[in-house]
C-alpha cells in the first residue's frame, strides 16, 4: 500500500494531538488537577468511535455528491495559494454556519449536544464528537464543490481544521497574545462555548476563525468574574452510552407529542433549544437578555 505526501501528512497531525493529549493527562493526573475523568473519557472515545463509524459508512457517499456538483462548478481559481487561502477561509465560514445550525435549531441540537454534554474539558473532549453530524455535514459545503474545489480538496481542508478544532479543547492554556484572541478561535474562545452559564451560551462558534463570531454577532469573551461551568444547563441524570446520544431527541419528540397545535409542534423542531408553546422554558437569548437588564439594575 501506497501513502501520499497528504495521508502522511494527516497522519503526523493526528498523531501530534495524541501526543499532546497524554502529555495533558499525565500533567492532570501528577498535579491532581482532576482535568480527566475516567468514566468520562472512555465516553468521549466511545462517541469518537461511533462518528468514526458513521464517517467510514458515508465517505464514498459524500465523495461522490462532492465529486457531482464540481462538474458544475461555477468557476476556477488557477493561483495554487488563492485557491488554498479561499478554500480553507469559505470552508470554515460554512462550518461556522452549520455549527451555528446546530445550536439554533433545536433538530441539529439533538444531534450536536453530544458534543457538549461533558461536564469536563480536555483534549479528549475534541473527540467527543456530533456522530450524526457526518449525515448531513457535505450539504452546507455543497457551495465549495460549486465554487470549483475538488471532493478530496475540501474533505482535506476539513480535517486539517477539525484538527485545529480538537487542539482548543483545554485548560492548560491561557489567553493568547491580543491579535491572535482577536482573530482565531483560541482555548479561551472555546472554553467559553462550552460552557453552561447563561452569558456563554450559543456563544463562539468558529473552529480556525473568531472573526465570524465577532462579525455576526456570536461572540462573548471568557470572563474572569464569570467562571466558566462546563456541560449542559441541564445535567444528564443518565450517562450511559445509548441515552447520551438520543436523550434529547426523546425530549423533543415528548415536546412535539405534548404540543397542541401543528404549528407548535413544527416550532418545536426548528426553534432553538428552550422554546416551549407555553413559556414554561426560554431560549437562550431571552435567558441573556434578562441577565443583562439585571446586571444593570445592581449597577
Amino acid at each position: 500500500m501506497k501513502f501520499t505526501g497528504s495521508d502522511l501528512s494527516i497522519g503526523g497531525l493526528f498523531g501530534f494531538v495524541i501526543l499532546l493529549t497524554i502529555v495533558e493527562m499525565y500533567f492532570s493526573y501528577m498535579h491532581d488537577k482532576k482535568i480527566y475523568v475516567k468514566r468520562d473519557t472512555w465516553t468521549n472515545m466511545y462517541l469518537m468511535t461511533v462518528a468514526v463509524l458513521i464517517n467510514l459508512a458515508m465517505k464514498t457517499a459524500t465523495f461522490f455528491l462532492l465529486a457531482y456538483c464540481y462538474q458544475f462548478r461555477l468557476f476556477e481559481i488557477s493561483n495554487i495559494w488563492i485557491y488554498w487561502i479561499v478554500l480553507i477561509l469559505v470552508q470554515d465560514f460554512l462550518y461556522w454556519f452549520l455549527h451555528t445550525v446546530g445550536h439554533y435549531v433545536r433538530f441539529f441540537w439533538a444531534m450536536h449536544v453530544t458534543h457538549h454534554s461533558s461536564e469536563h474539558f480536555n483534549l479528549t473532549t475534541g473527540f467527543r464528537s456530533t456522530v450524526f453530524e457526518p449525515l448531513y455535514r457535505v450539504f452546507f459545503y455543497l457551495p465549495l464543490a460549486f465554487m470549483g474545489f475538488t471532493a478530496a480538496d475540501i474533505l482535506f481542508a476539513y480535517l486539517i481544521t477539525q484538527i485545529y478544532g480538537n487542539l482548543v479543547h483545554t485548560q492548560a492554556i491561557g489567553k493568547l497574545h491580543p491579535w491572535f484572541e482577536y482573530i482565531f478561535v483560541t482555548p479561551s474562545h472555546h472554553r467559553v462555548h462550552h460552557a453552561s452559564n447563561v452569558r456563554y451560551l450559543d456563544k463562539n462558534m468558529g473552529m480556525v476563525l473568531i472573526l465570524w463570531d465577532r462579525w455576526f454577532g456570536t461572540f462573548q469573551e471568557e470572563l474572569p468574574e464569570d467562571v466558566i461551568k462546563y456541560g449542559l444547563t441541564t445535567p444528564l441524570k443518565d450517562t450511559g452510552p445509548i441515552n447520551i446520544i438520543f436523550h434529547e431527541f426523546i425530549a423533543l419528540t415528548n415536546d412535539v407529542k405534548k404540543a397542541p397545535k401543528f404549528r407548535d409542534k413544527i416550532k418545536y423542531i426548528l426553534n432553538p433549544p428552550g422554546w416551549s408553546h407555553d413559556g414554561s422554558t426560554k431560549i437562550a437569548k431571552v435567558m441573556q437578555q434578562e441577565l443583562r437588564e439585571a446586571e444593570k439594575k445592581r449597577e
